[in-house]
């Protein structure tokens, strides 16, 4: 069973491709289950999400591709919604989708992890840094409104890296993620980044199997070429570690399969 969960389109503002071509690749290269988790609105850094008026229409393309694909490819409706305190919405989080992708793309409103603002690395402590990243993952978990993690330890993307264990600076987080059962993505996007590495590295992934956090697959695809990309490295490391199984989802439902 293939399968890639967290994907974007067009609305978001950074991607390219139209929804039918990212559909078509998808069946091309065999992919079973095929899920659309767009930037979630919210009332911050509108320039690279949805925006609330257009969330009937995202739902309304996807749920139309579903049936007229659904011969070919079983295709899901989600949002990766970004982890901001008092700026997310219930519009998004009482959303009818299959799933949530809770994702942390900013410490205290900084976008760490845009070439914009890189030089934020440079003012402060980078161990502080990662710590009150993945305190946040902590703090979003804990919320139980989302389905998965996105992109675990996306602070490593310009590989500004702690010298403190990061085993020990995400075990807090860890921990909340199983207590919240929510299940962690494989996202191969980290490999076309600066860090050329899986989100997440896999000591943490090896934390997360003692752990017994269930995981799934994603190309975090922004264009139609990067749609399943590195899949075979994808479920290398998580054969490695020791998983077997992956979780998709139907309306929040979690389900397991073999990969």
């Amino acid at each position: 069973m293939r399968i890639d969960l967290h994907n974007h389109t067009t609305r978001c503002n950074h991607a390219e491709g139209t929804i039918d071509e990212y559909i078509e690749q998808a069946i091309k290269l065999g992919i079973d289950i095929y899920g659309f988790s767009e930037h979630a609105p919210m009332s911050f850094d509108p320039k690279y999400r949805l925006a609330f008026e257009e969330m009937e229409a995202y739902t309304y393309d996807v749920l139309d591709a579903q049936t007229r694909y659904q011969d070919q490819i079983e295709i899901l409706l989600g949002y990766e919604v970004d982890y901001l305190p008092g700026h997310m919405d219930d519009r998004v989080l009482k959303a009818k989708v299959d799933y949530l992708i809770g994702s942390v793309h900013f410490i205290n409103k900084w976008g760490f992890d845009n070439p914009e603002f890189i030089g934020g690395y440079e003012e402060r402590d980078i161990d502080t840094i990662w710590q009150e990243y993945f305190d946040a993952i902590e703090a979003m978990a804990k919320m139980g409104r989302f389905d998965i993690v996105g992109h675990l330890d996306l602070i490593k993307v310009f590989k500004y890296l702690p010298q403190k264990d990061i085993r020990l600076i995400a075990q807090k987080a860890l921990k909340a993620i199983k207590t919240s059962n929510m299940v962690l993505e494989l996202n191969a996007a980290g490999l076309r980044k600066p860090i050329q590495e899986i989100y997440p590295s896999q000591p943490l992934l090896e934390v997360a199997y003692e752990l017994d956090i269930p995981i799934t697959f994603s190309s975090d695809a922004h264009a139609v070429e990067q749609i399943g990309f590195s899949y075979d490295k994808v479920t290398e490391l998580a054969r490695c570690v020791g998983y077997t199984q992956v979780v998709t989802f139907k309306q929040r439902d979690k389900q397991l399969v073999n990969f």
